[in-house]
């Protein structure tokens, strides 16, 4: 191995690998990692909750047949319960709630044989494409430490791409894998919906958008992890068609001749930077150049509306997640218990009908139609992974004018004042105009994927977003896998990861 300084060399197949052959123990590999957190994490702050005598342990007691035996992995400190570990969710709130059993997808990442070492940085309640919570701090860039990893899984973000491990787990419900990626310049994909569990307890979160994988730097760490993950767990409300073969298998498989649709156009209509739009019309070139057809053009899809629709759920959520923190603090939520912004977005989710929701659900039914028929004719389609570079640290949180007004809001308790002065609109335009690409795939339910192929001339990461047709994370794969061939980033790293 040359020296366990060669960790950041090897994706976490290949560190497997070199466990099994004896070239290193899965406990070396778990201090080296250990080492890395502590010597990049005071920096970044994406490791907000070590685990490390939990890593260790796993660590000396390998599974010689599972995939990842004694690999170090980080987890997002939102949706993965760990039992006997507090999951805060972000929130001061359940800042000391300790969960009494694993999450399902923790039981998985366990059985594949994951040292887990931590969990990672995140946005109260996932909430923001930044990650700057107020109970731990934010979180930063290892490409520019004055900018942002995105969210909400920006600490698992953060940490692979600084090499504290090869992989982590992220959650989606409108870019929060992706959008991480693309700022970090890492492989990140969305599964389709109900591919991966959310047992054992919760349901689809947030109506079926938000689906839970792993943020790596290979594409083969991805699919096996898929592998490793993948199919519905005991009171699953529904079941996809399993793959038709491993999803590893599918990393080298040709692809076969694509057709594949692009735009880099804001589907809200607001503008999109230089940067993001070159990221795609230059991967446009290397996939002509590929063999595939490409062509310029859009679904039929109301962009707007759709967006209309999202923050109606999400409002929603808040609301509920507000008031699903009575049973842990015995006694009402009240101000002070959360982020004055995400108090204010409770009260907006209680400001709106059931019948303004469900509208807003048939709405992602019909865009779902919609795709399907797209899709009946195209492969895949194309579009920026974000419209804007990542913003720097601070740079989006509320003006004072807008903070003024939310104190005023949450003391009143008028939720209803935001919405007849139609900032509400100009909430969602400014909230959703730096990642507008991403949500269509959380709403209807398709498998997604960002990839690092562009960096902007100030050296920070740009992705490119792919979308397939529901179920059809083998294509994603094999077009990812091909990529990273034509155009390899493994070995293109922020200069901070190989300082020692």
């Amino acid at each position: 191995m040359g020296g366990i300084q060669d960790f950041d060399q090897f994706d976490s197949l290949g560190l497997a690998e070199l466990v099994r052959q004896g070239q290193v123990t899965a406990l070396e590999l778990c201090e080296e990692s250990i080492e890395r957190i502590n010597r990049h994490n005071p920096l970044l702050n994406a490791v907000i909750r070590p685990m490390f005598e939990e890593g260790r342990k796993a660590a000396s007691q390998p599974q010689p047949d599972a995939p990842f035996a004694g690999v170090p992995f980080l987890l997002k400190d939102l949706g993965y319960a760990y039992a006997g570990v507090p999951t805060s969710d972000g929130c001061r709130a359940l800042n000391t709630y300790v969960p009494e059993k694993d999450s399902e997808m923790v039981v998985r990442f366990k059985k594949a044989g994951l040292a887990i070492l931590g969990k990672t940085n995140t946005p109260e309640f996932g909430l923001l494409g930044i990650t700057e919570p107020e109970l731990f701090g934010p979180c930063r860039n290892p490409w520019n430490t004055d900018y942002t990893p995105g969210g909400s899984s920006g600490g698992s973000a953060s940490a692979v791409a600084a090499g504290m491990t090869p992989a982590a787990a992220g959650g989606d419900g409108g870019g929060s894998i992706r959008i991480p990626a693309s700022y970090c310049g890492l492989f990140g994909l969305k599964p389709t919906r109900g591919r991966n569990p959310s047992g054992p307890d919760s349901g689809p979160a947030w109506h079926g958008a938000v689906q839970s994988h792993v943020l790596t730097r290979s594409v083969r760490d991805s699919a096996a992890m898929l592998d490793a993950t993948q199919s519905e767990d005991t009171g699953a409300p529904y079941r996809i068609p399993p793959p038709e073969r491993p999803y590893l298998e599918e990393v080298g498989r040709p692809p076969g001749r694509l057709k594949i649709v692009f735009s880099t156009s804001s589907p809200i209509h607001t503008r999109v930077h230089p940067e993001c739009v070159r990221a795609v019309e230059k991967t446009a070139r290397f996939l002509e150049d590929l063999g595939h057809h490409v062509e310029e053009m859009q679904p039929d899809i109301d962009g707007r509306a759709l967006a209309a629709s999202y923050m109606a759920m999400y409002f929603g959520e808040v609301a509920a997640n507000i008031d699903e923190l009575e049973p842990v603090l015995g006694r009402k939520a009240k101000l002070g218990d959360v982020e004055a912004m995400t108090w204010t977005l409770g009260l907006l989710g209680r400001s709106f009908s059931s019948g303004y929701l469900t509208s807003a659900l048939r709405l992602w039914d019909r865009s779902a139609r919609k795709m399907g028929r797209f899709f009946d004719t195209y492969h895949i389609y194309m579009t920026p992974t974000t419209a804007y570079p990542p913003a720097k640290v601070g740079e989006l949180k509320p003006k004072p004018a807008e903070a003024m007004l939310m104190n005023l809001v949450n003391t009143l308790r008028a939720g209803w004042l935001l919405k007849i002065s139609g900032i509400v609109d100009k909430m969602v335009e400014r909230s959703l105009s730096r990642t507008p690409f991403t949500q269509i795939a959380n709403l209807c339910g398709l498998p997604a994927m960002s990839v690092p192929l562009h960096w902007t001339p100030g050296g920070l990461p740009c992705g490119t977003h792919f979308i397939a047709p529901f179920g059809d994370e083998a294509t994603l794969f094999r077009l990812a896998a091909q990529l990273e061939e034509a155009c390899p980033w493994y070995d293109r790293r922020p200069p901070m990861s190989a300082e020692r």
